[in-house]
């Protein structure tokens, strides 16, 4: 197959840290040097940022449709995201990691961020797919190098088979996906979003619907169990407070953050794109789901005394509040009456700050701890303000952001994604779907009380309790920077939320378009004739 050069050069980022990766393998057999392969990983998601940023801003970007890829605001600002966890927990791992597996923990970690990145800007199912398992493969590996014991073992083989699982499952709906393109005659089968989407349109609408588009809902099911696994979502939740416990804080910060942005662009990919006619399917289940999901999570966190488990089930409780976005942006698709939107950029939003938070907690937890050991219990935090004063802060400003106190970014976070359901429960879309609608956003108000709960006993035990033990703190400057660096994104997108609205905002715009406008270089643009009245309207895009 003919692969375009402007597709290759979309991928230039990409394509750096690859190489990268591959250099600091190689070269780590060689010399097995922490602090060096630590600074060659850093300048490498710097010089990867550096290209990226010449593809214009996420806030103002057009949509480029080059091969399999799309080049979006969805996709520039999930790759900034993606180099900010690279950056992040290289910074973690540049004392904590084992000295002689520092190279191997670090490129790995390289090609997970790869990995979020292929995802972000995936247009073609199997693209996504091998973006997807880019992130579980290196997942394995960190699992294993985190920490040579019996229960990293333990929680490395859960997580491995059960992903094996999901990934199957997933597979298996977009096979019947693309088959639904195939079987219906009115086009050929596609692997690309947009053509799946036109071709289930134009088949939804013929006189005579094919009796095939009955498997659609199972096609839908099995995506979300799929992609559910990588979002700790009920039913596929149960794996997480295991794996959480057994592992390292830095590989837990990478289970809570890696694999849930990965699922949400999945969820947006699939299911609002490709899917459009499963509309009314997708927001009923999405609305149950939310609600099992975060009441499962919340509910178990408040008696939770190690403090990875807790985050564990806060993690599974912060999917069901974004899978209240999906409800939503399901709902305006299949109940266009409503003329109610929204949910897409909530969920956007709030993946956003729940990522930086939870990579900041890890980091933070990280920093109090040493390589042999780690703190673990929640009581080990107690009286941490009189030993660590600024790592206390920094932890309180986490928790607090993540229960959604104002004006952190948590709180404008839940605040998108409850108006998102209340704009359905007080709009036209029906009776039965208001009702529904009430019900999630009740539910989500309730579950946000009990989160706090357990937040704020975190926040309790650091500056109300006497102090046992001092925590070692002995986790290294590198990772005390990244708490420091996402404390300070927490508070000024907190205050200055506007930045983050308008980018969740573009981003649903140009993804609620029921089709992509291609975007053209300058040089292209000179090269070619007049543009026609579409492509001139289109924001132009430095796609090089």
């Amino acid at each position: 197959m003919f692969v375009e050069t402007q597709t290759i050069a979309a991928l230039g980022p990409e394509i750096l840290l690859i190489i990268a990766a591959t250099a600091i393998f190689i070269g780590g057999a060689f010399s097995p040097s922490r602090a060096w392969w630590t600074i060659v990983a850093l300048v490498s998601y710097v010089a990867a940022a550096g290209i990226l940023a010449t593809y214009g801003s996420p806030w103002t970007a057009g949509t480029l449709l080059t091969g399999p890829l799309a080049i979006d605001p969805t996709s520039l600002a999930f790759r900034w995201l993606a180099l900010l966890v690279g950056i992040c927990f290289t910074l973690i791992a540049s004392k904590l990691a084992n000295t002689r597996l520092a190279s191997e923990f670090l490129g790995t970690l390289m090609m997970l961020v790869v990995g979020v990145m292929i995802v972000s800007s995936a247009n073609e199912l199997v693209l996504l797919f091998l973006g997807l398992e880019l992130i579980s493969v290196p997942t394995y590996v960190l699992l294993f190098l985190g920490r040579r014991d019996a229960a990293s073992a333990e929680a490395t083989m859960k997580y491995f088979f059960l992903s094996i699982l999901a990934s199957a499952l997933m597979l298996y709906g977009m096979s019947f996906l693309y088959g639904l393109g195939e079987t219906t005659l009115i086009t050929s089968g596609s692997m690309e979003f947009k053509g799946i989407r036109e071709t289930l349109l134009a088949t939804s609408a013929a006189d005579e619907k094919p009796a095939i588009l009955a498997l659609l809902p199972l096609a839908l099911v099995l995506i979300l169990a799929g992609l559910g696994f990588k979002l700790a979502a009920a039913p596929f939740q149960f794996y997480a407070p295991d794996v959480y416990q057994g592992t390292t804080n830095a590989n837990a910060g990478l289970l809570a953050v890696a694999p849930k942005v990965a699922g949400i662009i999945g969820l947006v990919r699939l299911v609002l794109i490709a899917m459009p006619i499963a509309a009314e399917f997708a927001w009923q289940l999405a609305l149950v789901l939310a609600i099992v999901t975060m009441t499962i999570g919340n509910v178990c966190a408040l008696w939770q005394k190690d403090f990875r488990r807790l985050m564990a089930y806060s993690s599974i409780a912060h999917t069901g509040y974004l899978l209240i976005g999906l409800a939503a942006a399901a709902a305006s698709i299949a109940l266009p009456e409503s003329k109610s939107s929204g949910g897409i950029a909530a969920m956007l939003f709030y993946v956003i700050v729940y990522a930086v938070a939870s990579m900041g907690t890890f980091a933070a937890v990280a920093y109090l701890g040493s390589e042999k050991k780690e703190v673990r219990s929640v009581d080990e935090l107690a009286g941490l303000y009189k030993s660590q004063p600024i790592v206390a802060g920094v932890i309180a400003v986490f928790m607090f952001s993540l229960a959604g106190i104002p004006p952190l970014a948590g709180f404008w976070g839940k605040l998108t994604l409850f108006s998102s359901a209340i704009e359905f429960a007080a709009g036209d879309a029906g009776i039965a779907a208001s009702r529904w609608f009430t019900l999630l956003a009740i539910a989500g108000a309730l579950n946000a009380a009990i989160a706090a709960a357990y937040y704020l006993r975190v926040i309790s035990v650091m500056f109300f309790q006497p102090q046992t033990t001092a925590p070692a703190a002995a986790g290294g400057s590198g990772a005390l920077l990244a708490s420091l660096l996402c404390a300070a994104i927490v508070l000024f997108s907190g205050t200055l939320p506007g930045g983050l609205v308008s980018l969740s905002g573009a981003a649903e715009k140009q993804i609620a378009k029921p089709d992509y406008v291609p975007i053209v270089s300058p040089i292209q643009a000179e090269k070619s004739t007049p543009a026609t009245p579409a492509t001139e309207a289109a924001p132009q895009t430095a796609a090089r």
